[in-house]
Formats: structure tokens, C-alpha cells, sequence
């Protein structure tokens, strides 16, 4: 955030934070505060006037974490089909790098996905958080939209429920749903709707091939609170603050 002002010592009023963050008007944050629903690192503060580091303070407006000012920069990208997930391709392929070529910062992207795989992708200049985001210990869940070969079933759906077993270890999919099926025989197609957490290598192209639908097409939809509704494909929009704190809160940052 720029124009922030803060003293000397590089505080700033709290109120006056929340309401430059736009949680509210001054005069709406002021009673919050004293509602008792502003926490600063764990604390209820009620008292109008407290001070506090916009860079450090963990603070939390009625238990949404707003995030700290930073100069760093949180991005999602809708990454379209046939771009690689890397910022440079040895072979001259289109990368991310490409698609942010007007950007200044250096730029980390958060895990990958598959050249031939659209959707969500975060992008940042903050090293912990893409390497949080990236960590098994951390991942938040991600929703992907697949189209594949053949009718799936709702017997499919429980199975994917249930678990499935790859060559790597065990996949657990904890939403699964079918949005549409079309055609009949060999002909058919259906397109199915996937939550999982983790981020191993194609794991929803495997975990459908092995239950016999192989993907035609797939696109990641979410990543935790993190939309892709709305955003055209190859653009980039900053993270909100509610989506921010809700990912760093996942992150433990």
C-alpha cells in the first residue's frame, strides 16, 4: 500500500491502518475495536489510539486475517494451454514469463502446472510464501474442472471418494462431483469436478486414467479462496487482502 504514514518509530494508529487497508470508514473501525473484534498478535485491543508495526502485526478484523504491508507482490495468473510453467524453456517454448513480461519484479511461481493444463497459478516476489504455498505440509485445496473419456458414474465418484492408490502412494479427494455427461458408447464424454489438497506431479490426469477416464482437457478453478471466475485467460489480477490473509494464514506466515 503506498502513501501509508506512519511515525517515526514506523508505527501507525490501528484504526487509522484498518481504514486504509479499506476495511471500513475510521469511524466504523473505531467501533469495531471496541466491539472487541480487532486482535493484534492474538489480542483483543479495545483501547482507540494503540499503535502498531503495518509490516509485522499480525492483525485479525471479527477472525479474518488482514495482511501486513508489504512491498511484495501476490498475483494469480489464469495460465492458458501450451504455456510452460517455468520463467525460461530451453526448447523456446511460451513460458510464464511471457505473460508478465511488463512486470518489474522477479517473480517465483507457487508449484506448476502442466503445459497442457489452463487455470489457476499464483505468482509472487515473496520467496517464504512461494515456497510455503509449494511445501506438502502447507497446500491448501485445489479444485480442477476435467473433461474426460467415457461416463462417469456416480460408482466412480464414491471410488474416487473412497481413495484411489496410484503408483506413488495413496490420493485422497475430498470433493468430487459430476458436473455433465454427453453421448453414449464410446463416444461419451463427461466432465467431473475434483477438490484435492496435495500437488503431486499429473495427479488428476493419473488418478482419472487409472479409473479408465482418460483427460481430454483440464483447468484448475481454485486454490483454497482463490477464484479463476472472471479472469480471462493470460491475464493477472493481485490477490485479494481476504484471499491473502485466508493463504498466509494456511502458510503459517
Amino acid at each position: 500500500m503506498t502513501g501509508l504514514q506512519t511515525d517515526d518509530d514506523g508505527l501507525i494508529r490501528l484504526q487509522k491502518l484498518l481504514a486504509q487497508s479499506g476495511v471500513a470508514s475510521r469511524r466504523k473501525c473505531e467501533e469495531l475495536m471496541l466491539e472487541g473484534q480487532v486482535e493484534v498478535d492474538g489480542e483483543v485491543v479495545t483501547r482507540l489510539g494503540t499503535k502498531v508495526d503495518p509490516t509485522t502485526a499480525v492483525i485479525r478484523v471479527a477472525g479474518k486475517r488482514l495482511p501486513p504491508i508489504s512491498p511484495n507482490v501476490y498475483l494469480v495468473l489464469n495460465k492458458p494451454r501450451g504455456v510452460v510453467s517455468t520463467m525460461s524453456d530451453p526448447e523456446g517454448r511460451r513460458t510464464l514469463s511471457d505473460l508478465v513480461a511488463d512486470r518489474p519484479e522477479r517473480l517465483f511461481h507457487v508449484g506448476r502446472l502442466d503445459t497442457d493444463t489452463s487455470g489457476l497459478l499464483l505468482l509472487t516476489n515473496d520467496g517464504d510464501f512461494a515456497h510455503r504455498m509449494a511445501h506438502p505440509s502447507y497446500e491448501v485445496d485445489k479444485t480442477y474442472v476435467a473433461e474426460v473419456a467415457g461416463e462417469v458414474t456416480r460408482t466412480t465418484i464414491r471410488t474416487l471418494l473412497d481413495g484411489v492408490t496410484l503408483e506413488d502412494g495413496p490420493v485422497t479427494v475430498s470433493q468430487a462431483r459430476i458436473i455433465s455427461v454427453s453421448g453414449r458408447g464410446d463416444g461419451a464424454r463427461s466432465i467431473v469436478e475434483l477438490v484435492i489438497h496435495e500437488g503431486r506431479n499429473r495427479i488428476v490426469r493419473r488418478l482419472l486414467e487409472q479409473l479408465g477416464h482418460p483427460v481430454r482437457r483440464l483447468t484448475r478453478t481454485a486454490i483454497g479462496p482463490v477464484q479463476l471466475q472472471g479472469l480471462e485467460v493470460g491475464a493477472i489480477r493481485e490477490l485479494t487482502l481476504d484471499e491473502l490473509g485466508v493463504l498466509l494464514d494456511s502458510a503459517q506466515l
